[in-house]
C-alpha cells in the first residue's frame, strides 16, 4: 500500500498552516504542533529539515518561528515529500539498481511505471496553495480539489 509517512504528512500540514497564515506568515513549531495535536519534538525536526532543504526560513525574535521560503503556489506536495522522505519508490524497478530476478519476464513493469509516473505528476501539480484552499492558477476552482481528492483517496494517503 502506498502511504505517506507521518513525517511527510506533518510537513504538509505545517506548510499548509504557514500558507494560511498569509501576511503574518510565521508560526512557531509549538504553535503548529498545538493547533493540530502533533508531537512537538518530531515536528521541530521536520521543520528543521524543511529549513535545510530551502522550503522554509527560520525567523528569529519574539514573533519568530518559521515561514515559507517561497510563495505557496511555487511549492509542490512532491517537493515537500521528497525533502522529508527522499525519493518516492513504488517498486524497486524504478530505482537506480532497478533489477530483479523477474526483469526479463515481467509483465507488470510497464503498467506500474505508468502508475508511478502518474502519482509523481499528480503530486508535482498539487501545490501548498491549493492545499490551503486557493484555486489552481490555471484551472477552474473546483477541478483541482476534486482531482486531488479523487486521485489520492484510493491510495489511502493521509
Amino acid at each position: 500500500m502506498l502511504k505517506l509517512t507521518k513525517k511527510a504528512d506533518y510537513g504538509l500540514i505545517a506548510l499548509k498552516h504557514l500558507a494560511v497564515a498569509g501576511e503574518r506568515g510565521t508560526a512557531s513549531a509549538k504553535e503548529i504542533a498545538d493547533a493540530y495535536g502533533l508531537p512537538l519534538p518530531l515536528l521541530a525536526k521536520i521543520l528543521q529539515k524543511l529549513t535545510k532543504t530551502g522550503l522554509l526560513q527560520s525567523v528569529s525574535g519574539a514573533t519568530g518561528g518559521y515561514r515559507l521560503a517561497r510563495h505557496p503556489r511555487k511549492i509542490s506536495a512532491l517537493e515537500v515529500i521528497k525533502a522529508i522522505d527522499g525519493p518516492i519508490i513504488l517498486t524497486t524497478c524504478f530505482t537506480a539498481h532497478g533489477h530483479c530476478d523477474q526483469s526479463e519476464k515481467c509483465t507488470v513493469r510497464e503498467p506500474l511505471r505508468k502508475v508511478h509516473e502518474s502519482i509523481m505528476q499528480l503530486l508535482e501539480r498539487i501545490t501548498i496553495s491549493e492545499m490551503a484552499g486557493e484555486p489552481a492558477a490555471c484551472e477552474p476552482e473546483n477541478d483541482a480539489g476534486k482531482r486531488f481528492t479523487s486521485a489520492i483517496e484510493p491510495l489511502h494517503v493521509l
